[in-house]
């Protein structure tokens, strides 16, 4: 009932207000314990109200989901409106024992099955590589939104290591390949 009585109803009526007042796009943030969290959920969702909404695509949340951002990213394709560039480190002893459904303090990383953390901490630069390349691929052109939410980093320096890793990973110049005449 959660969907057609309170979901689906409730976002029919946002979409037409948006419209109403010239907002073109709404993206969500696929997100754990929210009814709208992952590829599937986001589509069914967009496929009842419309175009209107897309996604927020943050590769960290589908990271602890242990859903693949690459893959994601390929699935959404012209549903991508957003990005947010933040990684997450998953600390396999702890999860062995625990799962990726993790509830313990944000401060103690040791503890912990996942912690957010900076770009190239949790997954390494060809891993931004692809995704970056991906996002290219699904026709994304938009913003990568950085979002520092490590705790053991200095914030500067968190922005300033994931500023440069995305900059040497992120393709920034226009295509200029053109076949061959035959």
């Amino acid at each position: 009932y959660q969907w057609e009585e309170k979901l689906i109803p409730f976002w029919t009526e946002i979409v037409a207000l948006a419209k109403e007042n010239g907002v073109e796009r709404i993206a969500l943030e696929l997100h754990g314990n929210q009814c709208v969290y992952n590829v599937p959920s986001l589509l069914k969702l967009r496929a009842a109200v419309g175009p209107v909404v897309g996604a927020n695509l943050d590769p960290s949340h589908l990271f602890w989901m242990g859903a693949d951002p690459l893959a994601a990213a390929e699935a959404l394709g012209a549903a991508v409106y957003h990005v947010h560039a933040k990684d997450t480190m998953l600390n396999r002893p702890v999860q062995a024992t625990t799962s990726l459904l993790e509830n313990g303090n944000l401060m103690d990383i040791p503890a912990r099955s996942w912690s957010y953390i900076t770009l190239g901490f949790g997954h390494g630069e060809e891993w931004w590589r692809q995704f970056c390349y991906r996002l290219k691929m699904a026709g994304y052109d938009g913003w990568l939104s950085i979002e520092h939410e490590d705790v053991l980093l200095n914030s500067l320096e968190g922005l300033e290591k994931s500023v440069a890793l995305l900059q040497s990973v992120m393709p920034s110049a226009p295509a200029d390949f053109k076949p061959q005449d035959i």
